[in-house]
């Protein structure tokens, strides 16, 4: 069994049907919730050197993926965190994090920010345990992130530093 890390374009035709899978299943847990201000993202963003998009493979097909965009000029944005789902809750989710933050760090960026959705537990859990600083009270119910003021995301930092790579790893 060959595991191996791949940048990709954004625009790869192997990448059509996980991306349409993964947007399938934000729809199959929010509903529209998440459609009012669905993102507009230019392919663009992830492209080398201020962006990546990345797969992890075995033995030649996509099992993971993740990408990062900018923020702003120090903050790289993790997106696009997904792993098969017939693999999940084997690790393969935080390898992907942990590479995505290595390569954000060797691009000059300092500091990673993502969002979740409010129905997530399973990534709250996966970014709490790599050592991201929820911007949001853990202990309140989710659900109450759906509701005004707020907006359904829930919001992680981490700041990057070599340190932090050799604690995750």
């Amino acid at each position: 069994m060959s595991e191996q890390f791949r940048d990709i374009s954004p625009e790869a035709p192997e990448l059509q049907p996980i991306i349409t899978g993964l947007f399938g299943e934000y729809e199959a847990r929010y509903g529209d919730y998440f459609s009012r201000d669905a993102e507009a993202e230019l392919t663009e963003w992830y492209l080398a050197p201020q962006g990546l998009f990345i797969v992890l493979e075995r033995d030649g097909e996509i099992i993971a993926t993740g990408a990062y965009k900018p923020f702003d000029e120090n903050t790289a944005e993790l997106k696009r965190i997904w792993t098969h789902a017939s693999l999940r809750k084997q690790g393969l989710a935080g390898r992907i994090v942990r590479e995505l933050e290595s390569r954000a760090l060797l691009a000059g960026y300092s500091q990673v920010y993502l969002t979740t959705g409010f129905r997530q537990p399973e990534a709250v859990k996966l970014y709490l345990g790599q050592g991201y600083e929820p911007q949001f009270d853990i202990h309140r119910d989710p659900e109450e992130y759906s509701v005004e003021p707020y907006d359904g995301r829930l919001r992680f930092t981490k700041l990057l530093t070599l340190a932090s790579q050799s604690k995750t790893a």
